[in-house]
């Protein structure tokens, strides 16, 4: 990205790309009801970030229990959905700072610090929820936590790259902007 600049048509859009990809991931995270499963029969436990689900062991319908009921359920809720929604507003500002002409090179900087921010909101988010979901919710068998909630390890490992990638991006914005002589390590005798 950086040898062909960021006015190179193909790369000026990887990075709200990737975000846009993020966001996905985090909605994936949010409405999946595979944050918990029974890994090995009876399959009789299912749950995501908002609910608890249990059938009995010969089958049956699944009985539901939300899990905003508890203190640390809304916790979990509340800390993966501020991060959310920070990454949210990342991708429009980075639609919106790679969209101008002239790119504001501390604006791309503001938005790593933001990422930094919902990376940690986060990863509150997931890690409050087993903690306290294998302690306080009763599980029979064996169980897993399943791909919605790696879908939201991948959304926050996700914040954590970019924001790296948007904070170290001006440190090269001579290079990006094409005001910097190449160099070449070869000269003829």
């Amino acid at each position: 990205m950086v040898k062909y600049g960021l006015d190179y048509t193909r790369c000026r859009w990887i990075l709200p790309l990737l975000l846009g990809i993020g966001v996905i991931f985090g909605i994936i995270a949010l409405a999946g009801r595979g944050w918990l499963e029974s890994q090995t029969l009876p399959y009789v436990h299912q749950a995501s970030l908002w609910e608890s689900c249990r059938r009995g062991s010969q089958g049956g319908e699944w009985s539901c229990e939300s899990l905003m009921g508890y203190a640390w359920g809304r916790a979990a809720a509340a800390t993966y959905l501020v991060g959310f929604i920070l990454l949210v507003i990342c991708f429009a500002l980075a639609i919106i700072a790679f969209a101008i002409d002239t790119l504001r090179f501390n604006f791309i900087r503001g938005i790593g610090g933001l990422l930094f921010v919902a990376a940690v909101f986060s990863i509150m988010g997931l890690v409050i929820y087993p903690v306290k979901f294998s302690t306080e919710i009763e599980m029979t068998g064996i169980n897993m936590f399943s791909w919605a909630y790696g879908f939201g390890w991948t959304t926050a490992i996700m914040e954590i790259c970019l924001g790296f990638f948007f904070c170290c991006l001006p440190n090269y914005e001579d290079q990006i902007l094409g005001n910097v002589k190449p160099t070449y390590f070869y000269s003829s005798p």
